[in-house]
């Protein structure tokens, strides 16, 4: 009798659930204002989203409607729609198992679950999109918001309708970019200012008329890097290819050096010396990059080349980090003695970083370099541009379409 009671009285609560709107009620203060968040479109499990169930090439990529709605595990977390994401080198090395057992470390660093169990993987590094989803602890941000982010390599990334981060990765859009625009910056931007801020030492208060030389400047990183130099003050001088020449200039290079035309260094080893190299290129540059830096005077050597991933990935993670040190070290104490500096520049995701990028967008100072746009259907074909290489800006995907994107 008690048992029917409980079924029927448990079967209208679940009829009027299922018309009631839903709403949570838990709530969060900013300042004195009290907020709802609405979980609605929480109750959705699956989304669209481009996965890969193995490493290897193009034929790996698999679209799915039914990948894993993300779920917000910490407070500091938002979810986010995503309207546009942008496609790297790095996503194209990550679908052929680059990193993997660093990133895997980084996603279970106690080695709990099974080999295997990041897919199906997500990519994509870039996103931009709005917020539709906050943690009780966000208080930057709210629902609705257009931001941008590059997501660090261990998460799922933005080739989905939807993915979680967190909010200090985050940082409002600027204005003035459609979201296709947007989702070419954050990714190549976060590297540059980890590059040339946090390794470089350079800042806007700094950096007037000192000489930077970029190698490989043509592409994501490089693009981005001489629109903030300049915007600092700086002399850059790029390497490129002859057919890329008006692209670099056009973005504000003072000097160009076709690397077609002649070994590279001739021509740069007849101008004045440089404060800052920043290193896209890597293999038989460090032979004789470094010996075009003002010697005894702080000046160095970034490159953004490492073996570190490929290191970890041949040799373990404990052989592969102290083989890794040994080289840096090695490395660092061999130039010092010639009076520069030796460093390697990582990838850091900073939504920090990213507000102050944001206000040199909207100021006009720096611009998106997308070089191609292909629609969601089209992942693969935009996999296969990006892997071509010779890039002239950035390779964007459309994901779904917002206000702002027909610009």
């Amino acid at each position: 009798m008690m048992s029917s009671l409980r079924q029927l009285v448990c079967s209208r609560w679940l009829s009027y659930l299922s018309k009631a709107p839903s709403v949570n009620t838990s709530v969060s203060r900013h300042g004195s204002q009290t907020r709802l968040f609405s979980t609605t479109h929480s109750c959705m499990t699956i989304m669209p989203a481009w996965v890969i169930d193995k490493y290897g090439g193009n034929d790996v990529l698999r679209f799915t409607k039914n990948a894993s709605f993300p779920i917000i595990h910490y407070p500091n977390e938002v979810i986010v729609k995503v309207h546009a994401a942008g496609l790297n080198p790095l996503d194209v090395s990550m679908r052929g198992g680059y990193g993997a057992a660093t990133l895997s470390m980084k996603r279970d660093p106690l080695n709990i679950k099974q080999t295997g169990s990041e897919f199906p993987l997500i990519l994509g590094r870039d996103v931009s999109g709005v917020v539709m989803e906050c943690g009780l602890d966000v208080k930057y941000f709210k629902e609705g918001d257009e931001v941008w982010a590059a997501i660090p390599p261990w998460k799922q990334g933005s080739l989905a309708e939807f993915v979680v981060l967190s909010a200090n990765e985050v940082s409002r859009k600027p204005k003035s970019l459609s979201h296709a625009e947007a989702a070419a910056v954050p990714y190549v931007a976060a590297t540059a200012w980890s590059a040339l801020v946090n390794t470089g030492g350079l800042t806007k208060d700094n950096c007037a008329k000192k000489r930077i030389l970029i190698l490989g400047g043509s592409g994501g990183v490089g693009t981005f890097s001489i629109q903030m130099l300049k915007a600092w003050g700086a002399h850059v001088t790029v390497t490129c290819s002859q057919n890329a020449e008006r692209l670099v200039r056009g973005l504000g290079a003072d000097h160009v050096v076709d690397y077609t035309a002649v070994p590279v260094e001739v021509p740069l080893g007849a101008l004045e010396k440089f404060d800052l190299i920043l290193d896209n290129v890597g293999g038989a540059t460090e032979q004789w990059a470094l010996g075009l830096l003002k010697p005894w005077s702080g000046a160095k050597y970034v490159t953004l080349v490492t073996p570190f991933l490929q290191n970890t990935d041949l040799l373990g993670i404990a052989d592969g980090m102290l083989q890794t040190g040994v080289t840096v070290a090695t490395k660092a104490l061999k130039h010092l003695t010639k009076g520069v500096h030796y460093r390697w520049g990582f990838f850091a995701p900073s939504g920090p970083a990213l507000d102050d990028i944001s206000e040199m967008v909207d100021a006009g100072q720096i611009r998106a370099v997308v070089e191609e746009q292909f629609p969601f259907s089209r992942v693969p074909q935009a996999f296969q541009k990006v892997e071509e290489g010779h890039a002239r800006g950035k390779t964007v995907v459309q994901i779904s379409r917002g206000d702002g994107d027909d610009s």
